[in-house]
């Protein structure tokens, strides 16, 4: 059975070290490592790349959508490939998290992110896997949407790496295990970001 990852972000240059758009990062950190080739693919809205994760067929997708409109992406590739919604894991930013912090569900709300929201709209299912990576809150003093539109601090850049390969291994266990496997594994770690 084959399975689907979607990373969301923004496209464009002026967004690529920002917050919003970590799981942009960690999907092109996945396909670099598997030396995927990415494919513009308008017909889907996004960049896909095709993979075999230690034998499972996966399909990689960065919606250019914008975050908001990543469910139309999304609908799109599931409706062409027949995908069931459990068989779609959803790498996204989540300031509720401390930088550092996977968390991974197999359902459940938006909790406030745009894109997830557009995806459950889109989908009229929220039965999909989500891969939430922590980017902390912001300082009181600052509006949310700044925050996840502002660029990672070099501090932060420091120890995206080993964040974003922590990321990869949950989404390699949930390929090859499952949802129940990696949330077991993912969700306890915490890495010390500081």
């Amino acid at each position: 059975m084959s399975k689907l990852i979607v990373g969301l972000g923004n496209p464009g240059p002026q967004y690529t070290w920002t917050r919003h758009n970590l799981g942009f990062l960690t999907l092109d950190r996945l396909g670099a490592q598997e030396k995927v080739l990415w494919r513009n693919s308008p017909s889907n809205h996004g960049m896909l790349a095709k993979v075999l994760i230690e034998d499972v067929e996966c399909s990689l997708l960065m919606p250019m959508t914008f975050m908001n409109d990543s469910g139309l992406s999304v609908k799109k590739l599931v409706d062409r490939q027949g995908m069931a919604p459990e068989d779609i894991l959803v790498i996204c930013d989540d300031l509720t998290l401390p930088l550092g912090k996977l968390r991974l569900r197999p359902t459940g709300s938006a909790g406030g992110h745009n894109g997830l929201k557009s995806i459950i709209m889109e989908l009229g299912s929220n039965r999909f896997s989500r891969l939430r990576m922590g980017i902390d809150s912001p300082p009181s003093s600052v509006d949310a949407v700044n925050y996840v539109l502002a660029n990672f601090t070099p501090a932060e850049k420091k120890v995206l790496p080993d964040f974003i390969n922590e990321a990869m291994d949950c989404v390699t266990c949930w390929v090859t295990e499952g949802a129940q496997a990696a949330m077991n594994i993912y969700n306890k770690k915490q890495k010390d970001m500081t």
